[in-house]
């Protein structure tokens, strides 16, 4: 039979040119300042917002070194193909490149958009920013593009990734050149194509049914894929995969942004706390262990202020790298409904809302906004005034960071906003903001205003950087008193209980303390543990009880008189590693951080965790459920027992990080991927305690030396390892790597398989790869290799989810073998989604947000 070439190209539905970025982020050892940018030496603010605009990190000494090790086998060496189209490729090396952060992503008219219609409790249509746009995220899969401009997004969690001289794989020199296109991916039609040249940014399909292969095309490298024989004579490019009748609604979300927010933590009437964490706030009922999700930002949410009907939210959110699409915003809603009711301030704001304060002396009819632009600009609205609010002035606040803005609670035309080296007195006059600076004495003026709480009779209490709290008479821009060494280090937050006393909390010796309204101490106080960090804010609860967000993304609840509890655990650096449990409904997550959780996806609770002390990069657990194996970013890996947490073993013969883990179906191997670029192979003794290198993957190659004498060299992937999977028989792997390389591997001799008859039939016990015929279908339009950063089949074999670098999760049905493959689409993530995984009833699924920090649960229904 002659073989036939048919190329798609779908000119119908195209989505803007997304800025792209990189690789995986290099690792922070714990207790480093590498990206953290303090306001004081005390560390007052970890403002990720700073890292954008001030600190890249230059590549070290070794990144270079490891860099031009890769570029020069690039260089010298070629892959040995079955297909001598490929042959004429050079390897191109991705290392470690820039990271940025964007906006959530927009969707194709032909998927099913399951982001808040999916979720019965998501906000309501409203006005809100356009949907449009695309967005690209930090990745461990690309570099930045040439041909792609870049433009730096102001969120405070946007961090440029680091890269290092990599280069993009060219067209392929001396290969077919013309290819046939289809107008539209619902009218395709065959044609016999003679020749074909791949078209860079286009998502480009071409079928040769005498080879049974798919050839892709990702940043101009061709990707083989071999058609499995049972499904090879009735292929067709022409068909469309339905989406799935499952959906996804997000069922809980772990984490809470304190690290560098504040004023975030507020209790509603309903008894439900309310907080945010990347593009979501939460309101959390401790009491029914329930979750509700407020789904309307497009972006990072930085602040949140509560209406004095304690009904009405307000919450600003930063802008997103496409600054038309995803512009800063206050989104004003209500916490019953959860309804969407006023979208003000786009088009307004300049970076992100850093502040954001109801009037209280009126009933809250005015609205205070500060724009964290280099002017920090102080806005004042009449929110309730149509759907867009109307703003009644602005004016230029300061140079300095402004953290904090409130309203008089007795003067209804007075606020306050305090940050560096400042505190400022505003009056609302004739439609004018009126300023006056407060006035400190001379040796007692901070670095930074910290926080502020107004006592019952109107005074005001600020808190400062000296870990003093001073106190200014109502009407006064004069300080009255000062409360000298109230405590060791910075007060990050002072809270005025409804008897009349107040507490405040130190950022770093741990410590609330509680005053009376004389401003002296009671002699109640009480410290938190190293493990729970910081106060970064605190706010009355139930009765007597008091709410406390940390500075580890912790929230915790209880009294002076007893303990504090943690109620809300979070992470506090990038997250990557995730295990599921193989028969329990736990899971595992692992970040830069070093810390380890076990979570109960049931309870939505911590069965237990652990600092390593040393950055997770990959995790997994072994076929019974027993033992973990920790993989870091050093090259370690770690293998401890599920429940003691017993160290049986530290493995330091890999000196790169290792990008992924996992045991074979029968639990005789450990596969471990790194770095490195080679996939290394361990036989597995003394259930599961005991490890014995059997080799690393790689193939044999020829090539001259200087002298022209021909030498062999043994050479893995061209770039580091991305993902694999093990045979379903536990004797053959499949991995990709950084530059769109699809290998397959004989385990149990670590050599490359290069008998496409037999890989094309392989079944495979996971689908994590992002490559292959089964996950065809996910790629989208204008694919550059890097957009889809994780994916997993689902037990049953009939779904698959995805995460991509636009902070999307997508569900699509298995195998999605299909160019064009409809799928729904949710957001909740801020930052590019390092790992999904199905539990192991398939009834839920688990994301990981990489910068945002968060985890996110969602439920298949």
């Amino acid at each position: 039979m002659e073989g036939r070439a048919v190329v798609i190209t779908n000119n119908s539905i195209t989505t803007p040119n997304k800025i792209t970025s990189s690789s995986r982020p290099s690792y922070r050892t714990p207790g480093s300042n590498v990206q953290r940018d303090m306001v004081d030496g005390n560390g007052i603010e970890n403002s990720y917002h700073t890292q954008v605009n001030n600190k890249q990190r230059s590549p070290s000494a070794t990144d270079i070194k490891n860099q031009g090790a890769r570029l020069s086998d690039t260089k010298s060496n070629h892959r040995p193909s079955t297909y001598t189209e490929e042959r004429s490729h050079t390897r191109t090396s991705y290392g470690p490149k820039r990271l940025s952060h964007y906006p959530t992503g927009s969707t194709s008219s032909l998927q099913s958009e399951g982001g808040q219609s999916s979720n019965s409790l998501s906000p309501s249509s409203s006005p809100a920013p356009s949907q449009n746009s695309v967005r690209g995220t930090p990745s461990p899969r690309h570099t930045p593009s040439p041909s792609r401009g870049f433009s730096a997004s102001t969120s405070n969690l946007l961090a440029m990734k680091r890269f290092s001289g990599s280069q993009e794989a060219g067209s392929p020199a001396g290969t077919l050149s013309r290819r046939v296109t289809t107008g539209s991916l619902l009218n395709l039609h065959v044609r016999t194509a003679s020749v074909l040249q791949p078209k860079h940014g286009t998502k480009e399909i071409s079928l040769n049914s005498e080879e049974g292969t798919l050839k892709m095309y990702l940043r101009g490298r061709p990707v083989v894929m071999h058609i499995p024989s049972e499904v090879l004579q009735d292929y067709t490019l022409s068909k469309v995969n339905n989406a799935p009748l499952q959906r996804l609604r997000l069922e809980w979300v772990y984490g809470y942004r304190g690290r560098d927010c504040r004023s975030n933590l507020h209790l509603l009437p309903t008894g439900e706390m309310v907080y945010f964490v990347a593009a979501v706030v939460v309101l959390y009922n401790v009491d029914d262990q329930t979750q509700r999700h407020y789904l309307g930002h497009t972006d990072d949410v930085k602040c949140l202020a509560v209406h004095p009907n304690k009904l009405i939210i307000a919450s600003g959110q930063v802008a997103g790298v496409d600054r038309r699409e995803r512009r800063p915003h206050i989104r004003v809603w209500d916490s019953v409904s959860l309804n969407t009711l006023h979208v003000i301030g786009i088009g307004e704001f300049e970076r992100s809302v850093c502040c954001v304060a109801f009037s209280k002396a009126d009933g809250g009819s005015l609205l205070c906004a500060v724009d964290d632009s280099p002017e920090h600009t102080i806005s004042v609205w009449e929110w309730h005034k149509g759907e867009k609010g109307h703003k009644i002035t602005e004016t230029k606040s300061s140079s300095d960071t402004v953290l904090a803005a409130e309203f008089h609670p007795m003067d209804r035309y007075a606020l306050v906003t305090l940050g560096k080296g400042h505190i400022h007195f505003w009056g609302l006059e004739c439609g004018t903001l009126v300023k006056k600076l407060g006035l400190f004495e001379k040796q007692d003026k901070p670095k930074y205003v910290l926080c502020m709480a107004f006592t019952d009779v109107g005074d005001l209490l600020t808190g400062d950087s000296n870990g003093n709290i001073i106190v200014w008479s109502r009407g006064s821009n004069r300080q009255t008193r000062t409360l000298y060494g109230a405590h060791e280090g910075p007060v990050f937050s002072l809270c005025v209980m409804k008897d009349g006393t107040f507490v405040s909390g130190g950022g770093k010796d741990r410590r609330i303390i509680e005053w009376d309204d004389s401003c002296t101490r009671t002699g109640r106080e009480a410290k938190l543990p190293d493990a729970s960090g910081g106060i970064r804010t605190l706010t009355q609860g139930k009765g007597s009880m008091l709410l406390v967000g940390t500075t580890k993304n912790c929230i915790l609840q209880g009294t002076l008189m007893l303990n504090f509890s943690t109620v809300v655990q979070g992470h506090t650096e990038e997250l990557w590693g995730l295990a599921v449990h193989p028969t329990q409904n736990q899971f595992l997550s692992g970040g830069y951080d070093g810390n380890v959780h076990l979570w109960d996806s049931m309870s939505h609770s911590v069965v237990w965790s652990k600092d390593i002390g040393e950055p997770v990069q990959s995790a997994c657990f072994s076929p019974d459920g027993n033992i973990i194996v920790l993989a870091t970013g050093t090259g370690r890996w770690m293998v401890m027992d599920s429940a003691t947490r017993q160290l049986y073993n530290i493995n330091s013969d890999i000196n790169q990080i290792i990008d992924c883990i996992k045991f074979s179906p029968d639990g005789k191997l450990l596969a471990v991927g790194s770095h490195d670029n080679y996939l290394y192979i361990y036989q597995v003794q003394e259930d599961y305690k005991k490890y014995n290198r059997i080799g690393r993957c790689s193939f044999g190659i020829r090539r001259k030396d200087k002298e022209r004498r021909w030498s062999c060299s043994e050479m893995g992937h061209s770039s580091f390892l991305t993902h694999f999977d093990w045979s379903e028989n536990s004797t053959y792997v499949q991995t990709t790597s950084g530059d769109h390389e699809l290998l397959f591997w004989n385990a149990s001799i670590c050599r490359q398989v290069t008998n496409m008859a037999v890989v094309r039939d392989i079944t495979w016990e996971t689908q994590t790869c992002t490559l292959g015929f089964n996950v065809l279908g996910v790629w989208p339009e204008n694919a550059d290799g890097s957009d889809i950063n994780t994916c997993d089949r689902s037990h049953s074999k009939k779904l698959l989810v995805t995460g991509d670098d636009f902070g999307k999760v997508k569900l699509f049905v298995f195998p999605a073998c299909q160019p064009k493959c409809l799928h729904h689409v949710y957001s909740g993530h801020s930052s590019h989604v390092t790992a999904v995984s199905f539990l192991p009833d398939d009834t839920r699924v688990i994301s990981l947000g990489g910068r945002d920090c968060s985890i996110m649960q969602w439920s298949v229904c």
